[in-house]
């Protein structure tokens, strides 16, 4: 039977898993089933997620499989990372209490008295088999089902250790290795449990957005509910200093809104009546009167917490090789362990020394540094990510922007703010500008034309107009008290002041609407609009160039225009008036001639191009759809955000290859050693613990990453242009 067009995704956390042999084994069993298409499991993030057919599969058959392999389903409810965390304290306490005299009765001879090798035995015991139970137990079970694990070389490893001096001890030979035993499953639980702190650490991103959200909230009557009660529609006070509960419209009230943990940016947001704000952000010192859009599994909150649990369980490309290695490296070290036994015997070796050396092989050969590698990388890079309001979406996007040496940029929502603004106000002589604007703002507030919009906006005082007239392809018409008042181009006048016509031409020039007022039939001043440019944008190109990128910038808008903005931000390559296919074919066309594409966008114009370039980044402040087509979502309209998106994801790649090189560069030089008897076992034990820590703590170093953006000294925007004006 065919697969569906359309598999579902589940995701089953999973109890049990000790190594990357094992994520592998459990990847091999889901996706043997008939049904399944794929499955990603992550030892780092102890779940599997898996993409099937639900016609042909049950997710009662993707449990079975998992228990009939020796795991098991975690509750989802259930911090396994904190109980794990307090078994392995308990188990290390009790392995180091009784470890410590093992160790200095066995090694000072000062401390040796005659039957110390019974004393010896009898404190190993507990530590070999009760402290050490969960690796006999994992490879009891591995070996039930013809595999390996890396349980399976410390269990053999120690177990051979203890047995062997309980058979010397018996037989009454000088050597026994009860320390070496009781040595290894310390320094082993010692790594695990550094280990298992670090991984922690390493999710936090994920908690710590969780503990953003708000618990409840308060309704508009003063009633305090559950935010979980809120509905869309329903009004809800946010009074100085609280937590915005969800998404939703500012419907009275002004004030400041600090959303730098959900976007990354310092700076606080002015917000007013029929502004949006986002749930978890907090309130400064005015009241808010909201109106929520966007409720529970809805908000961005909850939209950002699942983008960045699905990157933390993704897999990347780079991280199939080591899975590859892993899952094949522990037969090999068992193989490489035997064949060591026996060319010390067969070489006329001791038998202790050739045991030990056995030994040694078993313990270092251990590949969890191999399986920690990528995945602890990609938690803590896309948690850090989060943190900073960039949200990438998945392993195989790290690796995408390694290659990427162009960026292509939309204009309109992404440079620019994406509405227009009255940006200067320039009165003729004799005329106060604020007369200019309010008579101006008073006809156009009868006008549904875009440029009223802004012109009105722009206004603080308006008096009533009445007789407004609407002169098609030309502007406006009204009367403010007893002036007749003429809003729009400059044809609408006979005759315009040259100090007036030399505004409207510079601002022609510059890409900028100029809208000329006057009454009695004489021209009084000029209105220049615009699409602000962000301030952050000059900047954010002078990021991109940094790290070695091209930047083009695509627009629908006309030419006079874009160019205008580009000469601001700093954009040499600009191409206007572009349909939305006209962009996806400008991505396709520097494709074919060998650039690795990044493009950024907010609207939906621009998702056929997110989808068709190499790494897709939109906008967060933008669509939806944008942003469901894209690799890396900026949650903020900051594109310096862009900058560090792609710097953060180089980093992340570079750790990830920094691990990988240390873990596969470990085993390779330290199995020969231990072969040639180099390293004794409590040596390796000790080294192979450090390897693991050492990986996890290199890809912790993330977590220092600060990116581009920096508090801005002013609330200033710019206008397209060459300069800035002021109202």
């Amino acid at each position: 039977m065919p697969m569906a067009d359309t598999p579902l995704t589940t995701e089953l956390p999973i109890e049990g898993m000790t190594c990357a042999a094992c994520a592998a084994r459990i990847g091999r069993g889901l996706t043997g089933l008939e049904g399944v298409e794929d499955a990603n499991v992550n030892y780092a993030t102890a779940r599997a997620v898996v993409s099937y057919d639900p016609a042909l599969v049950t997710l009662a058959a993707f449990n079975a499989t998992i228990e009939g392999l020796g795991y098991a389903i975690a509750d989802p409810d259930d911090d396994a990372a904190d109980r794990e965390l307090a078994q392995l304290a308990r188990r290390l306490a009790v392995s180091v209490v009784l470890t410590v005299p093992i160790v200095a009765i066995s090694m000072v001879p000062a401390l040796g008295f005659s039957g110390w090798e019974w004393v010896a035995g009898i404190l190993a015991t507990p530590v070999v088999w009760w402290v050490g139970w969960p690796f006999h137990q994992v490879a009891g079970r591995s070996l039930a089902h013809g595999s390996t694990t890396m349980d399976t070389l410390v269990s053999m490893g120690t177990g051979a250790a203890w047995a062997w001096s309980v058979v010397a001890l018996f037989a009454d030979v000088d050597h026994v290795y009860f320390e070496t035993a009781a040595v290894i499953v310390t320094l082993i639980l010692l790594g695990r449990w550094f280990e298992a702190r670090a991984k922690r650490r390493s999710g936090e991103a994920i908690r710590s957005l969780a503990g953003l959200a708000a618990r409840t909230a308060r309704l508009a009557d003063g009633a305090e509910v559950p935010v979980d009660d809120l509905q869309v529609g329903m009004r809800f006070l946010v009074r100085p200093g609280e937590k915005v509960p969800v998404d939703g419209r500012v419907v009275d009230g002004a004030s400041t809104v600090d959303a730098s943990m959900i976007t990354g940016e310092p700076v606080p947001v002015a917000v007013g009546i029929g502004d949006e704000v986002v749930g978890a952000t907090i309130n400064g010192n005015g009241s808010l009167t909201v109106e929520a859009t966007r409720v529970g599994g809805d908000t961005m909150l909850a939209q950002i917490m699942r983008l960045v649990d699905e990157a933390q369980s993704s897999t990347a490309p780079v991280q199939r090789l080591a899975d590859r290695v892993s899952a094949v490296f522990v037969p090999t070290a068992l193989a490489v362990a035997v064949a060591t036994l026996a060319a010390w015997i067969l070489a006329g070796q001791p038998t202790g020394e050739a045991f030990t050396a056995a030994v040694a092989v078993l313990i270092i050969a251990c590949p969890c540094a191999l399986g920690l590698a990528t995945p602890t990388a990609i938690m803590v890079g896309t948690g850090r990510g989060a943190g900073l309001g960039v949200i990438i979406k998945g392993g195989e996007v790290l690796e995408a922007t390694r290659q990427v040496d162009h960026v292509v940029v939309d204009k309109t929502g992404t440079v620019t703010e994406g509405r227009m603004e009255v940006v200067s106000v320039t009165p003729s002589a004799g005329t106060d500008p604020q007369v200019v604007l309010c008579r101006a703002a008073s006809v156009e507030a009868l006008s549904e034309h875009p440029l009223a919009e802004a012109i009105v906006a722009a206004a603080t005082d308006l008096e009533g107009a009445t007789g407004f007239e609407n002169l098609p392809g030309l502007g406006v018409r009204g009367t403010v008290g007893d002036a007749d008042v003429l809003v729009g181009r400059r044809r609408l006048f006979d005759e315009v002041p040259d100090d007036l016509l030399a505004v409207v031409a510079e601002a022609e020039d510059a890409g900028r609407t100029a809208v000329v007022v006057g009454w009695d039939g004489t021209a009084r001043g000029v209105l220049v609009i615009a699409d602000r440019v962000r301030p952050t944008s000059a900047e954010a190109v002078s990021a991109l160039r940094g790290l070695g990128l091209e930047v083009t910038l695509l627009t629908g808008d006309n030419e006079r225009t874009a160019r205008a903005v580009g000469s601001v931000v700093g954009i040499d390559r600009v191409l206007a008036e572009v349909m939305p296919d006209d962009k996806d074919a400008e991505v396709q066309r520097l494709q074919a001639q060998g650039h690795v594409v990044a493009m950024v966008g907010d609207g939906i114009n621009d998702a056929p191009a997110l989808a068709r370039a190499d790494l897709g980044i939109a906008v967060g402040t933008g669509t939806d759809v944008a942003i469901e087509t894209s690799d890396l979502t900026i949650v903020s309209g900051d594109l310096r955000a862009v900058a560090d998106a792609i710097a953060l994801s180089r980093r992340t790649l570079a750790v990830i290859k920094g691990n990988l090189f240390w873990a596969f560069a470990y085993n390779t030089a330290a199995i020969p050693l231990a072969a040639f008897g180099v390293l004794n076992p409590m040596v390796a034990a000790g080294a192979m613990g450090f390897s693991s820590v050492f990986v996890v703590t290199n890809s912790l170093r993330l977590r220092r990453f600060t990116g581009y953006r920096r508090p801005t000294t002013t609330g200033e925007d710019l206008p397209v242009g060459p300069e800035r004006t002021n109202a």
